[in-house]
């Protein structure tokens, strides 16, 4: 019998316990939810105004809460390239990436890795990036810089026409422009530069404020 009742009080403690602990646990994480995201916009504000140190510091606490939080480490790698603190901020790089890989966060690696002259761990990270999302033309551009220091022209020269085929900007225009000029590849540099100056002048129209035209007053008599 008093088994029986061992059995029975130890099955309702339980029942109970599951059922207490069912309803404090969305609780307890609606508060640290709550708690992440009031540190995350203390990061950002204190980002934006150049209060490095507080927000650092509110990055750190949401580490603390969650050490693998890929987006806080990502915006502490910014945060410390900002301050030119390049060797922690690839190590934040780093991190974000092998938690979670994301385009942006290699394309951050890449620049940092840029930054310090480290031409081939940029260009590994740059096409990381653009393994996961090529769609945007300053990926292009930044892995063509590196190559350029690697003497790549061959493969510098594919992302730089990719590049221009996504945003015909000046910018990407102007920079494969001259590459083929290094390459003596003048009559593709012409066709090119007749291109730029179309869609420059193009702009500059566009930019041109009309003139309002002036109505004759008419004189009621």
């Amino acid at each position: 019998m008093l088994e029986t009742t061992l059995v029975f009080v130890v099955a309702l403690f339980a029942f109970y316990s599951l059922k207490r602990h069912h309803y404090i646990e969305p609780e307890i994480s609606v508060k640290i939810k709550d708690q992440v995201g009031k540190l995350w916009g203390m990061a950002h504000h204190n980002m934006r105004e150049n209060r490095f140190v507080r927000a650092e510091k509110a990055l750190l606490t949401i580490l603390k809460i969650d050490k693998t939080n890929a987006a806080a480490y990502n915006r502490l790698g910014v945060l410390y390239a900002k301050q030119k603190e390049y060797k922690d901020a690839i190590e934040c790089f780093e991190i974000a990436s092998s938690i979670q890989p994301t385009a942006p966060s290699l394309h951050n690696l890449g620049l940092i890795y840029y930054e310090t002259e480290n031409y081939e761990k940029a260009v590994r990270a740059f096409e990381n990036a653009l393994q996961l999302d090529d769609t945007m033309a300053s990926r292009h551009i930044a892995v063509a810089k590196a190559l350029e220091h690697l003497g790549n022209e061959k493969l510098m020269q594919e992302h730089l026409e990719k590049a221009a085929e996504l945003e015909p900007t000046k910018e990407s225009y102007s920079l494969l422009i001259a590459l083929y000029r290094k390459k003596d590849m003048n009559i593709e540099a012409d066709q090119l530069e007749h291109k730029l100056k179309k869609m420059v002048e193009s702009t500059a129209k566009q930019k041109k404020p009309l003139r309002l035209r002036r109505s004759k007053r008419r004189v009621v008599v």
